[in-house]
């Protein structure tokens, strides 16, 4: 049987981003932290980190933040870029104040460019980052290309031989899939995450991308309902898709 972790409440709720222990202390203590619909008295109460906790638990009239270990989708828009350090608008931006202070931090699986939108994972699970980017893995992603001029119709072939080498690197390309939309229009699966991989694959064709989307990570997809900016907590169905081929 697994054994189910617990933790202090105080320390809970400051690794999750509420307020130091200190002022969790005084929370508690004024009866602003409910249990089951009754006061937490002390704040050093060790609870069981069980999936329930965050319906059972009440901060401050809130319900409880989801617990460590929790994966995100969002839409990332146009225009903001995957960094902690970069001036303008950050990814970690779009989300709460609070869980912009969590300890473990909440980290982007991979990279998106700042000119490329669409379907970006998060998580503060390392096990589940790690699991996600581990090249054994050979999670596919799907984009879609918007193009400077027309396809010549030889990138299909080339993309899946597996042997195309781009730019300043030893290492050809895995195998791509290329599906052709359109004259200028192109949706390209890649099983690698390599650095600006796709807008290079199409430069080394003597083209150039114009606008770059991501649709899905493995069988995992983008909703139609998830404006740009938006976030939505991933379920276990949506993280076992993931993994799943598309």
């Amino acid at each position: 049987m697994t054994k189910i972790p617990t933790s202090r409440l105080d320390k809970l709720l400051a690794n999750m981003g509420y307020a130091s222990r200190r002022e969790i202390q005084l929370l508690a203590k004024n009866g602003r932290i409910l249990l089951d619909g009754a006061p937490v008295p002390r704040a050093d109460e060790r609870l069981a980190l069980t999936p329930d906790l965050e319906t059972r638990l009440v901060v401050d009239r809130e319900a409880l933040d989801p617990l460590p270990g929790f994966a995100l989708m969002v839409n990332k828009p146009l225009g903001v870029t995957c960094s902690h350090k970069e001036a303008g608008p950050l990814v970690y931006d779009l989300l709460p104040a609070r869980w912009r202070r969590r300890d473990p931090a909440i980290s982007t699986v991979g990279r998106l460019d700042k000119e490329t939108s669409g379907l970006l994972l998060m998580t503060d699970d390392g096990a589940l980052l790690h699991r996600i980017i581990s090249p054994s893995r050979h999670v596919p992603k799907r984009y879609r290309a918007h193009l400077a001029r027309p396809l010549n119709g030889t990138e299909a072939a080339l993309f899946a031989t597996g042997t195309l080498m781009l730019d300043g690197e030893d290492k050809p390309l895995a195998p791509a899939e290329l599906e052709v939309v359109g004259e200028r229009e192109a949706i390209l699966q890649v099983h690698e995450g390599r650095y600006h991989q796709v807008r290079r694959m199409f430069a080394a064709t003597g083209n150039h991308v114009e606008a770059l989307h991501r649709e899905s990570v493995g069988a995992l997809s983008l909703p139609a309902d998830l404006a740009p900016g938006a976030i939505r907590r991933l379920t276990e169905s949506d993280i076992a898709a993931i993994f799943a081929a598309p």
